[in-house]
């Protein structure tokens, strides 16, 4: 059975769930108006092994619709131009969920994400961010969250290099599931299909790779 946070999540989020088809194209206002970081986000999808659902502008959902006949990787080169944004690229990524964060310590403490000592990449959030620093106070790694909505939000993590190999990302992300769940709604992970560095990090903080499958458009 689904979580109810995650249920209510993916709804708010897309506009519908479940997809009750292999590919199910919705509109919804949402991808008009301002989302995490303050700018529309055109497309967002999510499948799972029953079917995914792409949510688009409604005034894009013919355009969309009229694809869903080609092979996913046509799909996808079609997109952007589909839904008025050429030049843009389509992004398939690894989509997971946690319920049960995996016990390990807390490995940082919750800021505000204005800091100016802060890599631009966490300058973005409007919310507290949360930080690793060594013993002199040099940033070493962070976690941002993207609020879609009341119910679900998605963990951004990153790690300079000189920190990476001590465990810091897994912590960091498992201590913000925490935080996340204990708020009420249900953290997410996305990540590059190939990216075997990221998916070692979100398995470990208890983030299961079940399956699914998020899409989306970027600019760069």
């Amino acid at each position: 059975m689904l979580d109810k946070r995650l249920y209510h999540h993916l709804v708010s989020w897309l506009g519908q769930w479940p997809a009750g088809r292999a590919l199910q194209v919705v509109g919804s206002e949402r991808r008009v108006r301002p989302g995490w970081d303050g700018r529309p986000h055109p497309v967002v999808g999510v499948g799972a092994p029953g079917g995914a659902v792409l949510s688009v502008p409604p005034d894009k959902v013919e355009a969309v619709r009229a694809l869903t006949d080609l092979p996913l990787t046509d799909l996808l080169a079609k997109l952007p131009t589909a839904v008025g944004r050429p030049g843009w690229r389509a992004q398939r990524t690894v989509f997971r969920y946690c319920l049960a964060p995996a016990p390990l310590p807390d490995a940082g403490d919750w800021i505000d994400s204005a800091d100016e000592s802060l890599p631009p990449w966490l300058r973005q959030f409007t919310n507290p961010v949360l930080v690793a620093r060594d013993a002199d106070g040099t940033f070493l790694a962070g976690v941002g969250l993207k609020r879609h909505d009341a119910h679900g939000q998605e963990i951004a993590v990153g790690t300079v290099p000189a920190a990476r190999g001590r465990g810091l990302a897994r912590r960091l992300v498992a201590q913000a599931a925490r935080r996340v769940l204990d708020g009420g709604a249900v953290p997410t992970y996305l990540h590059a299909v190939g990216n075997a560095s990221s998916a070692k990090v979100a398995s470990a903080a208890g983030f299961r790779d079940r399956g699914w499958t998020a899409y989306g458009i970027s600019a760069d």
